[in-house]
Formats: structure tokens, sequence, C-alpha cells
């Protein structure tokens, strides 16, 4: 693991990953939490030189459409049981309405990414982390469901898995008992893919939603953040979510 990634750990997380993989721990066949993780990329170490994130342009975002939302759902092996109140959700579209001008926005709600993840801090276990490269994620081993993370986030964007989980996507391990929440697809960005929500948005014309790094000044998502005004959800919590908002 290079130095950037110890770094941009925080302690306990760093601490519960190293501890999960000398016990051997087997996330699923061929796939050690240590990779899940993402402690080391495919190619290349995570570094925090890199801080992934996601751009969601609302004009562009239809009220109605929930092709991310699906998407998401398949690619994490999320299924609707005909119970919204125990039903994950790792992404959820939200209808805005400025009652002063009656302007709307429909507007794909997900965990944000923190750089300072309130999640991470109330975690009693370290199961909930973030990776060097900005990543927030969940330990399922040492996740003991005590939902604190759930109170934490102010954006409504974790919940806990309330039944045993069937024909799961081996990349994507999810236990019950545990909480969970967007992952940016960490296992597509670690092949260098896209995030399910963003490939699908795109496939279907609508490109609302750009994906890449912040820190490079040549990616499509930092010139149009430098360009263009953005909108961070809750910015006055000072949390500086990896998602923005432009249009809002």
């Amino acid at each position: 693991m290079s130095a950037d990634a110890n770094d941009g750990l925080s302690r306990r997380g760093f601490l519960a990953i190293s501890a999960a993989t000398l016990g051997g721990v087997m996330l699923a066949p061929g796939i050690r939490l240590i990779e899940i993780a993402g402690a080391r990329a495919p190619d290349q170490p995570v570094s925090r030189q890199v801080r992934w994130g996601l751009l969601i342009d609302t004009s562009k975002c239809l009220p109605g459409c929930d092709d991310c939302v699906k998407a998401c759902a398949t690619e994490n092996g999320i299924k609707d049981t005909g119970h919204p109140r125990t039903d994950a959700q790792w992404i959820r579209k939200v209808e805005l309405k400025d009652m002063r001008s009656g302007h709307t926005n429909s507007v794909p709600v997900m965990c944000q990414h923190c750089e300072y993840p309130p999640c991470v801090d109330v975690c009693p276990t370290g199961a909930s982390f973030k990776r060097a490269d900005g990543i927030v994620l969940v330990d399922r081993h040492i996740c003991i469901g005590c939902r604190y993370c759930m109170m934490a986030c102010p954006y409504k964007a974790r919940s806990i898995v309330f039944q045993n989980i069937t024909g799961q996507n081996p990349d994507v391990p999810r236990g019950n008992g545990c909480a969970e929440g967007c992952t940016l697809c960490v296992h597509r960005i670690d092949h260098g893919r896209q995030p399910a929500c963003v490939e699908a948005c795109t496939k279907a014309g609508h490109n609302a939603m750009i994906f890449g790094d912040l820190n490079d000044p040549q990616s499509e998502i930092a010139q149009r953040v430098a360009k263009y005004a953005s909108t961070q959800i809750r910015a006055d919590l000072s949390l500086n979510p990896g998602v923005r908002y432009q249009g809002l």
C-alpha cells in the first residue's frame, strides 16, 4: 500500500481493513476485503491525489425518470420486496419546488462521499471508512448494525439490510444486519469503468451525470465545476461532498 493511501484512510478505517485482511476474511470466492476496500486498485495504488466525484446537471434530469435508480438496483443486487420502509435504495429521486417561483427540480440523492463524513466519525467499530480517493464505504464484516451512521448522515443516504440476500453480485457483497449505501460503484471504478447510474443516464441520452476526478484540472468534471456554479447539498455543514449539483 502506498504512503498516500495510508494517509488518506482514517486510523480506525485502516486498522479495520488490516484486521479483517490478516484474518483471511473472504467476501466472496476470489474477493478479499482488502480488494473491495480499495487499498490497492488492479493497476495502481489508491491515492489521495485523486478525488472521485459526481456532477449532476439538474436541468437535464427529467421528472419521473428513474433510469439511474433502476441501474443502481440492478448493478448492486437491490430488489424491490414490496416493503418501502425496509427496502434498500442507494439512490433516490427527490422532487424540489421553489415556492416563490414555482420552479421545480428533479434531483438524484445518494451518499455524497464527503471529505469529512459524519458516518465515519460516529462509527464505533470503524466499519464506516473513507478511501484515500474520497469514496466512503462500509466494511460489512465489522458492522454491528447500530445505525449510528444512519442517524449521523444528513442526506439520509444510509440504510440497513433487514433480510438475507440471495443471488448477489459477487463484486457487491451485502449482508443481513449491516448498514450500506452508495459506493459510487467502486468495483467498476477500480477497473476503469463508470458508475452504473452514470452509464445508464448517458446511454439514455440524458447526459445529466458526469463522473471523474475533481483533482484533475483536465477532467471534464473539474472543468465544469471551475467554469459553472455548482451547489453542495448542506454546504453549511462544511463536509465538502464529492457530489455536486448544477441548476439548483
